[in-house]
């Protein structure tokens, strides 16, 4: 499939531009630092614009089958980007005719919250307490944008490697801090392009064997 992906230099975004070469996909990374990507190939196109313009990402979104989203607000605790990028994103996929979206979020967002442990809900409301206004808000847009969203929702992210026995559900029974590796949540995401289960849903992924739904 030819796939638009945004926030591709991130952690998690290399690991997803990375499985979607290995799995022969043709990946253009829409990104504003291309030294921190891979040489482009045959493959991989990489094209420097800034992920809130919403004609950048249009002109990119041609002829793509696919958009995929990582963009997150990397060390800040202030950052309003996801809410910019949604704003642009929303229109400019309209615009250029492409539907799917496969979107990361985070764990604790929106309802989601009320899933969470107290250990979870304690980082929520004070170190998370600027970000995830923003997220959720960018969140609610999406659904209600007349996208094929699937809202990914991952618990604390690692550098870990791929394990392939993650649990994806949209009610969860949390305990205490869990985690899951970028590589399973950049697996995840690609399998969605071809499976219609999380379609217009929100998908919580952890590493816990206790689940529901």
């Amino acid at each position: 499939m030819n796939l638009l992906v945004l926030g591709a230099t991130g952690p998690t975004g290399r690991r997803l531009v990375g499985r979607a070469l290995d799995e022969g996909h043709h990946v253009t990374a829409l990104v504003r630092s291309p030294e921190k990507l891979p040489r482009p190939g045959d493959r991989l196109t990489v094209l420097v614009g800034d992920v809130i313009d919403e004609q950048e990402i249009a002109s990119a979104a041609v002829s793509q089958d696919a958009v995929l989203s990582t963009m997150g607000s990397g060390k800040s605790l202030t950052s309003d980007i996801v809410g910019r990028t949604v704003d642009a994103l929303i229109p400019a996929m309209h615009e250029a005719g492409v539907d799917r979206l496969i979107f990361l979020s985070a764990f604790g967002v929106n309802e989601t919250y009320s899933q969470a442990s107290w250990q979870q809900r304690f980082l929520y409301r004070t170190m998370l307490r600027k970000i995830y206004p923003d997220k959720g808000q960018a969140d609610r847009k999406l659904l209600a944008s007349g996208l094929d969203v699937t809202l990914v929702y991952p618990v604390t992210l690692t550098n870990k490697p791929f394990t392939g026995t993650y649990r994806v559900g949209d009610h969860v029974d949390i305990k205490g801090l869990p985690s899951i590796s970028r590589a399973d949540v950049a697996h995840f995401m690609l399998t969605q392009l071809t499976d219609a289960t999380w379609s217009r849903r929100t998908a919580i992924l952890t590493n816990q064997s206790s689940h529901r739904g």
